[in-house]
């Protein structure tokens, strides 16, 4: 019998119960009491060999783990869980600046992390938006990216990974030429996932001038430049909570790459005129048509922005890919411009 069919149920009124893995114990304490205080029930482990037994005979809605444990790495869990029980989701705890395990955690499969010393904030936003993921027995709309239309194998391709992906925090980087529909592919990643009920905000990078970009991404404080009569936020207050998409990343200067790299490692930003940072929660998915490696081999766009950005690639084939689909294609377009003739012809009577 299969590890997951040996899983426990959880019974009707039973509270959604948490792996915690951590061979620190006063983390153990801090993560089980604050997790209690959202109503969730943890169960908390010290080493992988504990977490797979209690992952063999308990099922779990969440699985929050540390990178480093005395028997091996959190990443190892992380692919076991991706093998195993790939419905559930796991948030690895990472060293302060790690930025390299935390880009590693996400490519194997990790719904998110969480950088030490632990946030509660962010924790209690991290935990909320995985216990909101839609479950595999949600079907219907919210279980296939079924808004893409074709029936080609590279669209079905695409579909697949638009689903796996959408379970995730991971940034995502989605090539492909003008017009093959990168933003339809953010916005069903954004629909499919745990943040479908928040704000979907899309940025054109190229069409923002440079002097105002940092302004129009972090807000600004009252006074901080002329005509600044008010507080502001910026697109990454605006999207928090939800995601953020930057089409045409590639127009960015180098000078706001900097700033925007930060943002994304720290999760926090600072308005123009103020003081301090504030934290947001804000999944980015970017887009461009241009090659980003050919750019940063150019020295016009940065290595470590691309590494942060690039999580998961995403690429939309061309139509000449898809020939298959262009009667459904053409049948669909016709479809739509005789009903706007319709609508229009009644308006007229």
């Amino acid at each position: 019998m299969s590890l997951k069919n040996e899983r426990r149920p959880r019974g009707r009124g039973e509270p959604k119960r948490v792996l915690v893995v951590d061979d620190e114990a006063d983390i153990r304490e801090l993560l089980d009491l604050t997790l209690a205080r959202m109503g969730l029930q943890a169960d908390c482990v010290g080493s992988l060999a504990e977490a797979r037994r209690m992952l063999a005979g308990q099922r779990y809605q969440l699985c929050l783990t540390d990178m480093r444990l005395p028997d091996g790495e959190g990443l190892e869990l992380v692919r076991h869980i991706a093998d195993t029980v790939p419905d559930l989701p796991v948030a690895v705890i990472t060293a302060h600046g790690s930025a390299e395990n935390a880009v590693s955690a996400l490519k194997a499969g990790a719904f998110d992390y969480i950088a030490k010393p632990v946030s509660l904030d962010q924790l209690r936003g991290m935990v909320k938006s995985a216990l909101e993921l839609p479950g595999p027995e949600s079907g219907g709309d919210m279980g296939s990216a079924g808004g893409l239309l074709g029936e080609s194998t590279a669209i079905e391709q695409v579909r697949g990974l638009i689903d796996r992906v959408a379970r995730s925090q991971a940034p995502v980087h989605i090539s492909g030429e003008s017009g093959s529909g990168k933003e339809l592919a953010a916005r069903l990643i954004h629909t499919l996932g745990a943040r479908r009920d928040r704000t979907f905000v899309p940025v054109n990078c190229g069409a923002i001038p440079e002097n105002l970009m940092e302004s129009e991404f972090f807000g600004y404080r009252k006074g901080a430049f002329t005509g600044a009569s008010e507080d502001r936020g910026g697109f990454f207050q605006v999207a928090d909570g939800g995601t953020l998409f930057l089409d045409e990343v590639a127009e960015l200067p180098l000078t706001m790459q900097v700033k925007l790299l930060r943002a994304i490692q720290e999760k926090r930003v600072r308005k123009v005129g103020a003081t301090g940072e504030e934290a947001v929660d804000v999944r980015v998915i970017c887009a461009t048509h241009q090659d980003l490696k050919v750019l940063v081999e150019q020295g016009r766009f940065r290595q470590d922005l691309f590494y942060r950005l690039n999580v998961i690639e995403l690429r939309m084939p061309a139509l000449r890919e898809c020939r298959e689909d262009i009667p459904m294609l053409a049948r669909h377009i016709l479809d739509r411009l005789a009903r706007a003739a319709a609508s229009w012809s009644v308006r007229w009577l």
